[in-house]
Order: structure tokens, then sequence, then C-alpha cells
């Protein structure tokens, strides 16, 4: 049951204390107590300060870690590095800074130290490497993506242009907790004015490079002789000072809806559990442009880092990612044809309907875990055309089949978005009507079931042997997975699947939960069989 103030404007009382916050940034985490420590998730280090787990102390820690893998890694290109419009995204950038500049490493930043969007930097790093192969960049991205205002987030995308595999962020978490542990001794760091002056350190417009290649991407011609109306909210992130850049630059009919930058986020509205997030994908969060969707042919969000997507029609209101995805993948395998030998990438917990689409063209699907850094690989070299997820995160290739970025981007998911309804005459609310006309009618839920810390534990340690049951929700069993059919990696979970329908399982890593997926394409009272059976299985499996 949702919050009774879901979807309403976020009242005076519930706004944070950005002053309390930001004095907070200063306090000294205890590396004894483990919520105090780094910890490397499938998007970076995230925290908050109010809690001591995200402070000046982490990053300082972190960034000497990141300087001194590159050194280890013989990575002596620039270091590029972005940063949102959370509060706490401005002092982690300089406290970064000092130590880079202290390191020696040549880094990049957004000119006039603006915000910088996730796929900025995954594509200044791509677009760096190919030319300059014989010195690799990276990147730095500060940003707890569509998390709360008093959240941080801090990850690093290695010279693939990605999020860094468990392997690299592993390393750099025990070395910054090592660091933390001896009190920072071995950090190297400058003063922020000494730094910031320092040879090593430049900025560049990111802006300029993105925005003008755009049409390498997406078919902005057609955007713009179309004359659609088009609706943007930036949701306060990092994209807000490119829309209207993006309009003069192409011709076209944009309006931003919201302009406003405000790190208290006081002009969102909340999401399902009464908080305050920036979620795209939300049709709570997004109530405001929802509300103005018939004033737009298309229209569209983005979360604080711009690497999401929340897609509005006329038809049919904010699509659920999942539907969006699978609208998007049919368009893009028909209007690409340099794309013709390129796999499509999906997580194990996104719609059967995209596996139906992608069969019904003849091409392959490749399915993996949860994580946007199992398809970087694949499309850094063409063999992945498209990877997406079902918390609204995609990206795919360029229109001749080049890679483009190997982070989400939720600003070309949205150009998309405009791209399919100006070529077809019909937005994409209506082009998944048809599908489900073709393939059937999928119903998808997320839920939250309890664990105990050893349940959870056990995750680890499930093997398809343990699962027993011959039947879900009536139907039999084609499949029980520890590992994703696509790549052989763990799931940290369990996959069960039938003809009709599937469930997965994952715990969660911060509550005592696990997240149950679930979907049926026979009926919402087939999908409530699966869940509760799906529970059933789980807890045998676990035992």
């Amino acid at each position: 049951m949702a919050h009774p103030l879901a979807g309403t404007r976020v009242p005076t009382d519930m706004l944070m204390d950005v002053p309390a916050l930001l004095a907070a940034y200063a306090d000294v985490p205890d590396p004894a107590i483990a919520t105090q420590r780094v910890a490397f998730g499938t998007s970076g280090h995230r925290g908050s300060s109010l809690n001591r787990s995200f402070n000046e102390a982490h990053i300082l820690a972190i960034t000497q870690a990141v300087c001194e893998y590159r050194a280890s890694q013989g990575i002596t290109g620039p270091l590029f590095i972005g940063k949102d419009t959370h509060a706490l995204s401005d002092p982690a950038q300089r406290s970064a800074i000092e130590v880079l500049a202290a390191n020696g490493v040549a880094t990049v930043l957004q000119a006039d130290e603006g915000y910088t969007p996730t796929p900025v930097i995954s594509r200044a790093i791509l677009v760096h490497n190919a030319a300059t192969p014989d010195a690799l960049a990276d990147g730095l991205i500060i940003t707890p993506s569509h998390n709360p205002p008093q959240d941080g987030g801090f990850k690093y995308n290695p010279p693939h242009g990605g999020p860094a595999d468990t392997d690299v962020t592993r390393g750099i978490e025990q070395r910054a907790n090592a660091l933390l542990a001896e009190g920072l001794a071995g950090v190297r760091r400058l003063p922020y004015a000494q730094a910031i002056a320092a040879a090593c350190i430049s900025t560049r417009d990111f802006a300029t490079d993105y925005i003008d290649d755009l049409g390498a991407v997406i078919d902005m011609e057609a955007i713009r002789a179309s004359g659609l109306r088009i609706g943007i909210d930036p949701m306060g992130g990092a994209a807000v000072a490119y829309w209207d850049r993006i309009a003069s630059r192409y011709g076209l009919d944009i309006t931003v809806v919201n302009p406003a930058i405000d790190p208290a986020f006081g002009f969102m509205t909340l999401d399902h559990d009464g908080k305050i997030r920036m979620d795209c994908s939300s049709p709570y969060a997004m109530a405001s442009l929802v509300d103005l969707k018939d004033r737009f042919d298309i229209a569209w969000g983005n979360d604080a880092d711009a690497d999401r997507h929340g897609i509005v029609t006329p038809s049919v209101g904010l699509m659920n990612p999942n539907h969006y995805l699978a609208v998007a993948i049919r368009y893009l395998l028909g209007h690409r044809p340099h794309w013709a030998s390129a796999a499509v990438g999906k997580t194990l917990v996104s719609s059967s309907m995209i596996d139906r689409v992608v069969a019904g063209l003849g091409r392959t699907l490749l399915e993996v875990p949860v994580g946007f850094k199992w398809f970087s690989p694949g499309l850094a070299d063409g063999s992945l055309c498209f990877g997406g997820e079902e918390s609204a995160g995609a990206s795919f290739l360029r229109r001749d089949g080049a890679v483009w970025t190997t982070d989400k981007d939720g600003v070309i998911l949205g150009l998309l978005a405009a791209e399919i309804t100006a070529v077809t005459g019909r937005d994409p609310g209506t082009h998944y009507q048809e599908l489900t006309a073709q393939y059937g009618t999928p119903h998808y839920v997320r839920l939250d079931a309890a664990a105990t810390p050893e349940q959870k534990k056990a995750f680890a340690h499930l093997t398809a042997d343990k699962v027993t049951a011959a039947t879900l929700a009536g139907d039999p069993i084609t499949a029980r997975l520890t590992t994703a059919p696509g790549n052989g990696a763990g799931i940290g979970g369990l996959k069960v699947t039938t003809a009709q329908g599937w469930f997965a399982a994952r715990p969660s890593g911060t509550e005592d939960i696990y997240k149950i997926y679930a979907e049926s394409f026979t009926s919402p009272a087939h999908l409530a069989e699966i869940v509760a059976e799906a529970q059933v299985i789980v807890t045998a499996a676990l035992a």
C-alpha cells in the first residue's frame, strides 16, 4: 500500500537540512563499524554523511585507492570526473580533486564546476581511448543516482567506460578500508586551492562534445522534421542544462517543465513509500510530469545523473520500464540495419516480453545477472547492440554499429522515444499495445519477503538441485537457474521458469529481506500463485 502522501509535493517539514548534511561530511567514520566502512555495491559506494557512511574520509581513501589501482594497471591517460546535483556531490568532487592532484593524475572536470551526466563521462572515456590507445583514460562519477537527497555516491569506471567489475571494486574497497584503518596516513592530498590550480587539473565542456554527437546515435533530423511537442523533467538532475542546448542545436520543440536545481529536491512529489526519490520510473515521483502528459506528443524524465529514463505517452501515461524496453528493442532492430549480427542484452529479472520480441525477430538474446557492468564488454566490441535493465537503465550502439556508451544513458532513451513517435507516427505506448496483441499480456511484480541473515548468506550457496518442485503455479518447471544463461555468471540468487511465467529471488544487501521478481503471461491470479509458491520454493531451497 502506498504512503498517504505518495505523489504529492514534499511538505516543508520533510525537507532535508542541507547545512547539517554538509557539516556532517567532515565527521570521521569508525572503520571498526561495518556500516561506516567503504562498501562497493553494483553502482559504487553509497551512503550519507548523517550516518557516517559517506564522509570526507571515505572519498579521500577511495580516490587514493583508485590512483594506486590505475598506476598498477598502467592507466596513464586522463581521468574524467563528473558529479550530479546531490548536495554531497560537490564536496566529494573537491575532496577527490585534492587527492588526484597530489598524485599527479591528469584530471578533467566540467568547466565552471558544472554537472555531468553519467553517460557523458562514459562516452568521453571511450572517445579518448579510441583516439589514444597508448594512454588510456578512465573516470569517476559522483552520484547516488535516484537515491534520496541526503545520499552521496562515488563510482569508478575503468577504461572500458562502464561500471567497474567486482574484481576491480573489491580491490579498491579493500585498499580504501585499509587507508581508513590507518587514519588516512597513506593518502596524498593537497589543499583545494592548490589542487584545482595544479597543472594536471583541467576543465572541459563535456556537454558540447556529447550534444554535437547525438545525431550519430539518434535520428535527430526525423524528430526535428516531425515538429513533435516534447516535454522533459530533468528532476533537478545533471542533465538540466542539456535540454535547451539540445533543442537549440537540433531545432527541437522541447519544453523543460521543471528547470529547478535544489539540493533538498523540494520540488519533487513523494515516492510510493513517502520518501523523496528521483525515480523516473515511479508514477509517484513522476506525478508532476504525468499530470502534464496531454500537453505533449511525447515526454520523459531522467534521474539525478541521467542514466535512467521514464517515458510518458498520451496513450498510456508513464510506461512501465519493461514495456518500453521491449518497444525500444523492436523498433531499433527494425531501423538499425548495421546491427544485423549483434545480440540483445537483458538482465534476468527483466520481462520475458523481451525474450518473445527478440525471438520473433530471429535475433539472439543474452540474459545476464543484475548489473549494467555485464553489458559493458559487449557494447564496447559491438557484439551487443542493446543492453537494458528492468530498473529503467539502458544503452545501445550508434546507428553505424559502433559503441556509444558502456554505461546507462537516459538521455538517448528519451530521445529514442521521440524518434519512435516521429518515424512511426505512433507513441511507444501504442507500440506496446501492439506487442501484447502479438505476444500476450505479461503481469509483472517486484516485492520484498522477510529473510534472516542466515538465509541471506545461504543465497550465495544455492544450486539448482536444491529446487525439488516439479511445477510452478500449475505449469511444469522448464529451468532452475543460479547462473545466468547468457554468460554463466552467478546471479546471487535463484530463477525458476515455466512456459508461461517465472520468478527470481535475490537477497537485499542492506535489509533482512530478499527481493522477489515474478511474471505471468496468463493472469494476475496466476501471478499471485507464482509469488506464493516462489516463497515456499525459496524457503525450502535455503533450508
